[in-house]
């Protein structure tokens, strides 16, 4: 657990530097993920989920931006990354 607490909050910060606002709240059953409101790019993750989630459900929404290859990550968060782009 707290390998993943140390991956969200790395990943959290990456999606700063990145340009994102990243907020956790209270969901219900919806799921959260990307979205753009004003021109600011937002990640919204479900508070109610575990960490391993809400962590899958950010990286979800930074595996695609290209950006993102020029970030310095650790090897365990390299390798969810990698999982996420595996078919």
């Amino acid at each position: 657990m707290s390998d993943t607490l140390g991956l969200l909050e790395e990943a959290r910060q990456i999606a700063t530097d990145l340009g994102y606002e990243v907020r956790e709240e209270p969901l219900g059953d919806l799921p959260g993920g990307p979205c753009t409101v004003g021109g600011v790019r937002r990640v919204i993750l479900n508070l109610e989920h575990s960490a391993s989630d809400r962590l899958d459900g950010l990286l979800r929404a930074l595996v695609d931006d290209p950006r993102l290859a020029a970030e310095p990550t650790s090897r365990l968060l390299a390798a969810r990354l990698h999982a996420l782009k595996s078919p």
